[in-house]
C-alpha cells in the first residue's frame, strides 16, 4: 500500500504526478498533481491506491473525498493534436507539466510515477510504481483517471458508435471494429498504431 514515508522525508509542499492515456486510440492523454493536505486523514488515506486497483465507484469516491480535504489539485493534458506532433511520450510530459502549472501555487518537490521526469525546474524523482509506493502519486492517479473516463463518456455521447463510455478509448475488439465501419472521429490520433495509420491520406 502506498504511504506518505517519500514525502514526509523530503518535507515542504511535495505533489504527487501521474497520467493516463498513453495507450488509447483516441482522446487525450491527462495529467494529475495533488499536494495533499498536512492534516491528511487516515479516512481518505485508506481511499488512496494505484487507480487501476480500484473500481470505478471508489475512484469517484476517492476524488470527491480528495477534492473535500482540501488537497491542491492540478490538472493538464495533451490533445490527439499534439500527441500526433510530440510523440505520446512527450505529449504526456507536456500534460504533467501542464499539471504542475495549474496547482494553486508551486511545489518544493515532485514525486512523478515513472522512470523520467517532465523537464521542469523544480527539483523532481521519479519513482517506478510509484503509485503503489506513494499516497500523493496514487491520488494523482486516480484524479487523472476518473477525470478522463469523464471527459471519454463526454464525448462517447458526440461519437457512439466507438463505446468510449466503456472502453475509454482503449482498442477493445468493438472499437476497432467501430472505427473500420465508421472510420475515425476527430478524436482518434492519427497515426497511433497500424488500424489507424489505414486511413491517413
Amino acid at each position: 500500500m502506498p504511504d506518505l514515508s517519500r514525502e514526509l522525508a523530503l518535507g515542504g509542499r511535495v505533489a504527487g504526478v501521474d497520467e493516463v492515456g498513453r495507450g488509447p486510440l483516441a482522446g487525450p492523454v491527462l495529467a494529475a498533481a495533488v499536494v495533499l493536505p498536512a492534516d491528511l486523514s487516515a479516512k481518505l488515506a485508506v481511499m488512496l491506491d494505484d487507480s487501476k486497483k480500484l473500481t470505478p465507484r471508489k475512484r469517484a469516491t476517492a476524488l470527491a473525498a480528495l477534492r473535500e480535504s482540501g488537497a491542491e489539485i492540478g490538472v493538464g493534458a495533451a490533445s490527439v493534436g499534439e500527441i500526433y506532433r510530440l510523440n505520446i511520450l512527450h505529449a504526456s510530459f507536456l500534460a504533467m507539466r501542464r499539471a504542475i502549472a495549474a496547482l494553486p501555487s508551486p511545489p518544493t518537490h515532485v514525486l512523478v510515477d515513472g522512470n523520467k521526469t517532465p523537464g521542469i525546474a523544480i527539483p523532481c524523482t521519479a519513482l517506478v510504481g510509484g503509485d503503489g509506493l506513494s499516497l500523493s502519486i496514487a491520488a494523482a492517479s486516480i484524479v487523472a483517471k476518473e477525470i478522463r473516463d469523464r471527459l471519454m463518456r463526454q464525448l462517447d455521447a458526440r461519437y457512439p458508435h466507438y463505446g468510449w463510455a466503456k472502453n475509454a478509448g482503449y482498442a477493445a475488439a468493438t472499437h476497432r471494429a467501430a472505427i473500420l465501419d465508421h472510420g475515425p472521429s476527430p478524436h482518434h490520433r492519427r497515426g497511433f498504431g497500424p488500424l489507424l495509420r489505414d486511413f491517413e491520406g
